[in-house]
């Protein structure tokens, strides 16, 4: 499956041009250019504005019939499949038009072929999200799901900030009951963080655990690789930050790289006061 930071890119296949020439040409996509047998210094504005309508009808409708063949190409043909709910179909096809980008269509077409198969995976909220995404948004977004991770059985990604002391006599000799990673210096700023609560994909709330049973082994899934964290003592609280439900439904279309250096410094932030298993 294609990252979903590939496919928010749209790109521009013309050449290094001059930012005049580049402004010339966006005038054919309002019918100020000449195009094939059509003259707007010949047209009125009624019909330069048809000839618009008309241009941007033709697009719309190849889109989505690029998306809609992507679908049927992942659609198999020995599961059951479901009727779609009217409304989400329609806006889907209403949001799906106004995809220009060809990558971004094949997570379109995935994005169908799935619901067909497998009815709610993705909600409406969550397509208008995913059409609003910038590429720096959708760049930062794969870069926490690199970093995010799953405890013990929960499907839940949560991208971990660090863990706290709760009580108990070890906080007193401690000068910080607080230990965190600082997740800028893997490419994750908290300015990066509150650009993905604004998107709708964090909740803008750091969450915490309750608190851990000293000797019960925590299991930790990051991108794929498990480790296992047992606490040395008692009173030690998880804090991290949690993907909306919107996040959750968009996470399952990227396949991100894991963060090895990240993962080495979040193992090294464990040591101290966990037993570390791999």
């Amino acid at each position: 499956m294609a990252e979903i930071v590939k496919l928010s890119n749209s790109g521009s296949n013309q050449p290094d041009v001059s930012a005049r020439r580049k402004a010339l040409l966006l005038g054919r996509l309002i019918g100020l250019g000449s195009d094939e047998d059509y003259r707007p210094s010949q047209a009125s504005v009624a019909e330069r504005s048809d000839h618009r309508l008309r241009k941007l009808a033709s697009q719309y409708q190849a889109n989505l019939e690029n998306i809609y063949a992507i679908a049927l190409s992942h659609t198999p043909s020995d599961v059951t499949g479901a009727d779609l709910d009217p409304d989400w179909i329609h806006q889907f096809f209403q949001l799906a038009e106004q995809i220009h980008n060809r990558n971004m269509q094949a997570l379109w077409g995935r994005i169908l072929a799935n619901e067909i198969t497998s009815p709610g995976s993705f909600s409406l909220r969550s397509l208008a999200t995913l059409k609003q995404l910038t590429h720096k948004e959708a760049q930062m977004f794969e870069k926490a799901l690199g970093m995010a991770v799953t405890f013990n059985n929960e499907s839940k990604l949560k991208l971990v900030i660090g863990f706290r002391h709760a009580g108990g006599i070890g906080q007193l000799f401690r000068k910080t009951d607080t230990t965190q990673i600082a997740l800028s210096q893997f490419g994750l700023p908290y300015s990066s963080v509150l650009t993905l609560v604004d998107a709708g994909l964090l909740h803008r709330s750091e969450f915490e655990t309750g608190q851990l049973n000293a000797k019960n082994p925590i299991s930790f899934t990051l991108s794929g690789k498990r480790m296992t964290l047992t606490p040395k003592h008692g009173h030690l609280v998880f804090s991290y930050y949690r993907l909306t439900p919107t996040g959750d439904e968009l996470a399952q279309l990227v396949r991100p790289k894991a963060d090895e250096e990240y993962a080495r410094a979040l193992q090294a932030l464990f040591k101290k006061d966990f037993k570390v298993d791999y």
